[in-house]
């Protein structure tokens, strides 16, 4: 094809695609002249480009097009509904043509006169007059009738015309007649005609000239704008990024081959290499990616349409379009979205007479949003409509034999509204042009868990459903964990991976089974767990799991554990495309190349989430083993270290802000404290059972505390582990800056009060944190602290009070109740969720209806997971969760909640 015929296709395509997006744009906002200015220099350009290549009937096309959007330009026509939509069809027309001259690089055969009249027609005004006729055109045909009529045909002869050497046809006008007529009229006023024209001389030639001062200032930012990129073909790129691939697999192969070798020559060389390959692999990456605004252009026309269709108005916000993905990806999900939308047009939203009973805006809105997370990206597809029609479902799903009754009767919403995943699954009363044949959301769901993504769903009825998918960002070079199961090692994809985790028979993390099905018992949660061996039916000898990997996935909602035999390391993999004779296999999707040249299969985490799929029976027997156990305690991250003898200590590891090592010769002493320079400053060092000399030249384990821009460090003689364990002060001290002590690890751990140890840094730090919070407030808000544990209250209380809040503690919520009582008000109320006489859920559920407190924001402290909070009804009877410990959080959602009342008031 010729070179510039190409390169004019491609662009007429790119301008063709916004001319659609922005017409439908101007439809909904004729006031809107930049959008309009837009359209109209688009198709003066695509009528200007043919015209030079000698393209008449594109260039027919568009020169109708571009009159009637003249018309608008220049406020003669005002644009409605019918002649925006006869633009659209025309330029759905030239798109016609074009993909014709791409593939014979000739125009088609024929001619778009009827389309062209219309758009003639539209641009005189004849489209409009036709619907609201003007008595003044009427007027007008009533006064050139007594001319027809005057026209008599010739005087007894056969009416020939001498002039055309023939006879006249019935009704037809000799040439002498019409002469005769015009003569007979009358005349236009010359002096006037000649006056109007000088004006229109005058306008014409200012006009020109403000564009050639434009055209002259214009070539600069045009040339420089030129110089800022380029036009490349898309094998370019694709070979480009093969390369890139292979030197990737070969930086891999030196690294694994320097592991082995230790300290080498070529050590600091390949370091170099390495980093400068990471550079060109994010180089090239990064001519991949393209926004997913490209993706999302036919929408708007594709929800006039719809909208058009079904009769009901809607309304489309786009938001994040400049999110960017990688091209292949893009491509892969462009019919999903629009399937999707097509099917909010038609399911999703109301039409205008239900909306409007319903106290609902008249326009359906649908909202699609992407934006990063993580390696991920997330696109969100929103409507305001009626949700999705839960019985419906049901009953469909029965009838198609996807469930039975006494599965839907176990089924929580959520997955009776997941059910429309599944194919052949339509609740539509009839099949229409946009959807209805329920052959639709399984192919979704299949198309974007082929590219390693998720979809998932939340519908409340009234107010609108919402979709979420998640997809890798790129699809060529991920990062992955490498494991091992049954002697072969395979590759699984790092974005799905949330931690890993060994076990222990008597350990925090033991394998238990439920009706022969594995769990693993993780902190606060119970978790599926599968062989990786068992799912590739791979086999192996006899193993226990007692003593085991565990990788910890995340696929959509849905959490579990696989069980391999062994983890070596991450490394960024490229991703090859499965045989066809893999094709069919879920639990895989692809295969890689490691450093050392084995070749290896990348695992699928969707397919492995499918591997899983727990019986209904087999959850409800998770759930109450997890009830059985009684209250789920509430276990806190504890650093232990030595510090000042051989007994352990802990701190809670929330409070600790980091670890270092100082070295000891960097210590100074002023004015009889220990100081050491850090980050900027002087950070005082503190040690437990007063100060002792430290051995110069050393490194000293130290622990960072900061708080409002101060740093104390506790210095510790080692660090010894981290654990989570429930935390229960049994033995209280006497001894300064120790809180009590507890059973950590199987041994009596002494607990420090770390609020001693800043006081003892800063004698002022409470105090300045009060004055400066003062400042902020005039007067200080009220806080009602209520936990069980002294070890919390003591710890809580004091950090509260440093960020300038009066503090009152109670060990109950008995003890708060007699507060309330009183009469006392508080500003915010922290409560506990674990209590032994009365629960914070029981607590705060009566705090709701109390008439004195109802009002008053409600904060819960717990370390449990989600599930199990949803469970005991805490997510709705607080206004907020903060993890237990985490004293910034806690802080900054106090003061978001005081801020919202506040705002509220």
């Amino acid at each position: 094809m010729d070179d510039l015929l190409e390169e004019f296709l491609t662009e007429t395509s790119e301008s063709l695609e916004t001319v659609d997006s922005e017409l439908v744009k101007f439809e909904q906002n004729p006031n809107d002249e930049e959008t309009l200015n837009n359209i109209f220099r688009l198709v003066h350009t695509i009528k200007g480009t043919c015209g030079f290549l000698d393209l008449p009937r594109l260039e027919a096309l568009a020169h109708a097009g571009e009159t009637l959007l003249g018309k608008y330009r220049d406020k003669a026509l005002v644009p409605n509904s019918d002649t925006v939509g006869l633009i659209l069809e025309s330029i759905d027309q030239l798109k016609v043509i074009l993909n014709h001259l791409g593939s014979s690089q000739s125009e088609p055969e024929g001619d778009d006169a009827e389309m062209i009249a219309q758009l003639v027609a539209a641009s005189e005004g004849k489209m409009e007059k036709a619907e609201e006729p003007a008595p003044a055109a009427e007027k007008e045909v009533k006064a050139e009738e007594p001319v027809a009529k005057e026209t008599p045909a010739a005087d007894g002869d056969n009416g020939y015309d001498e002039d055309l050497d023939r006879p006249l046809r019935p009704g037809e006008v000799s040439l002498a007649d019409l002469e005769r007529a015009f003569m007979e009229a009358d005349g236009p006023d010359l002096e006037q005609l000649a006056a109007e024209a000088e004006q229109v001389k005058i306008a014409e030639e200012k006009k020109k000239k403000e564009e050639a001062e434009k055209a002259a200032a214009k070539p600069s930012v045009e040339v420089s704008l030129v110089s800022q990129s380029i036009r490349v073909n898309v094998d370019v790129l694709e070979d480009l990024m093969t390369m890139v691939s292979e030197l990737v697999l070969t930086r891999n192969q030196l690294l694994q081959m320097v592991r082995h070798m230790g300290d080498t020559e070529i050590k600091v060389p390949l370091q170099r290499l390495s980093s400068v390959t990471a550079e060109l692999q994010d180089g090239v990456m990064k001519t991949r990616m393209q926004p997913i605004g490209s993706a999302w252009k036919k929408l708007p026309r594709i929800v006039r349409d719809s909208a058009k269709a079904v009769g009901k108005k809607i309304e489309l916000h786009m938001e994040g379009e400049s999110t960017e993905l990688d091209r292949q990806v893009l491509e892969l999900i462009r019919d999903p979205l629009t399937h999707m939308v097509r099917n909010s047009c038609d399911h999703g939203l109301e039409p205008t007479d239900i909306r409007v009973a319903a106290n609902k805006p008249e326009a359906g809105q649908i909202n699609l949003r992407a934006f990063h997370e993580g390696g991920h990206i997330v696109i969100e597809i929103a409507d305001d409509g009626a949700g999705l029609p839960t019985s419906k479902i049901k009953r469909k799903a029965i009838e198609n034999g996807t469930i039975t009754e006494a599965q839907a009767e176990s089924m929580t919403e959520n997955e009776l509204h997941r059910l429309i995943f599944a194919a052949g699954l339509s609740t539509a009363k009839e099949v229409t042009s946009l959807s209805g044949r329920g052959v639709g959301m399984d192919v979704v769901r299949n198309n974007i868990e082929q590219i390693g993504g998720t979809i998932d769903l939340v519908s409340i009825g009234g107010e609108g459903t919402t979709f979420t998918i998640k997809i890798p960002l790129t699809l060529a070079i991920v990062s992955a964990l490498i494991v091992e199961a049954a002697n072969s090692r395979f590759a699984i994809p790092q974005l799905s991976v949330l931690e890993l985790v060994r076990t222990t028979k008597d350990g925090e993390h033991r394998v238990e089974e439920i009706h022969n099905t594995r769990v693993l018992r993780l902190r606060d949660t119970l978790l599926p767990l599968i062989d990786l061996a068992d799912i590739l039916q791979i086999p192996q000898g006899e193993k226990s799991s007692d003593n085991a990997f565990v990788v910890v996935m995340i696929v959509g909602d849905q959490r579990f554990g696989v069980v391999v035999d062994n983890v070596f390391d991450t490394e960024e993999i490229v991703v090859k495309p499965l045989a066809k004779v893999l094709s069919g296999i879920a639990a895989f999707s692809g295969n890689t190349i490691l450093g050392d040249g084995t070749v290896i299969m990348i695992v699928d985490p969707n397919g492995i989430a499918k591997s899983v799929n727990l019986t209904k029976e087999t959850e409800r027997s998770m759930d109450n083993a997890q009830t059985a156990t009684g209250p789920i305690v509430e276990q806190t991250a504890m650093l232990l270290f030595k510090a000042g003898g051989i007994e352990p200590k802990a701190v809670p590891l929330s409070l600790v802000t980091r670890l270092e090592e100082i070295d000891t010769s960097t210590i100074e002493n002023v004015d009889g404290e220990q100081l050491v320079q850090y980050r900027g400053g002087l950070m005082p060092l503190v040690q437990i059972g007063g100060f002792a000399p430290l051995e110069e030249n050393e490194r000293q384990p130290v622990l960072v505390f900061t708080d409002r821009g101060r740093s104390v460090g506790l210095v510790v003689d080692e660090i010894v582990d981290i654990v989570e364990e429930v935390l229960n002060i049994e033995k209280s001290a006497s001894t300064p800056g120790i809180i009590g002590a507890a059973v950590l690890k199987g041994k009596a751990t002494e607990v420090i009060d770390v609020g001693h140890y800043l006081t003892t840094a800063y004698h002022d730090w409470f105090e300045t944190a009060n004055s400066e919070a003062q400042t902020d407030a005039v007067q200080k808000k009220r806080i009602l602290l209520v936990d069980d544990n002294a070890f919390f209250r003591n710890m809580v209380a004091p950090l509260l009070a440093a960020a300038g809040y009066e503090v009152t503690a109670v060990g109950s919520a008995a003890e708060a109740w007699k507060l309330n009582e009183t009469g006392i008000a508080f500003d915010v109320i922290v409560s506990d969720i674990e209590m032994p006489d009365e629960t914070g859920v029981a607590f705060a559920t009566k705090l709701a209806k109390d008439e004195r407190w109802s009002d008053i924001p409600r904060l819960a402290l717990s370390a449990m997971g989600q599930n199990d909070l949803d469970r005991m009804g805490a997510t709705d009877a607080f206004t907020d969760i903060v993890r237990k410990a985490d004293r910034e959080s806690l802080i900054s959602t106090i003061d978001y909640v005081l801020q919202t009342q506040g705002e509220a008031a």
